[in-house]
């Protein structure tokens, strides 16, 4: 039962982690310039929930990797 809680929180980690990294990339392309019809809350939800998107993508593939690599190890030993 260890093994699930390292592997919850290794997945809660890289999920934050990736999500703040694609909103801090997003925020540096001034995507809100673009957008000056709108409220700027409006701008800022729309980053958010698009560095959540992005970042949970991200997270999500990379840790499909690490868990491929995993398999492939375990296979071999």
């Amino acid at each position: 039962m260890q093994v699930f809680g390292i592997d919850a929180i290794v997945r809660i980690v890289s999920h934050f982690s990736f999500i703040y990294l694609a909103f801090w990339s997003l925020r540096s392309l001034r995507i809100e310039n673009l957008f000056k019809s709108f409220k700027e809350t409006q701008v800022r939800l729309a980053i958010l929930m698009l560095a959540i998107a992005l970042g949970f993508a991200c997270s999500t593939f990379f840790l499909e990797i690490i868990l491929l690599c995993k398999n492939i190890f375990l296979t071999f030993s």
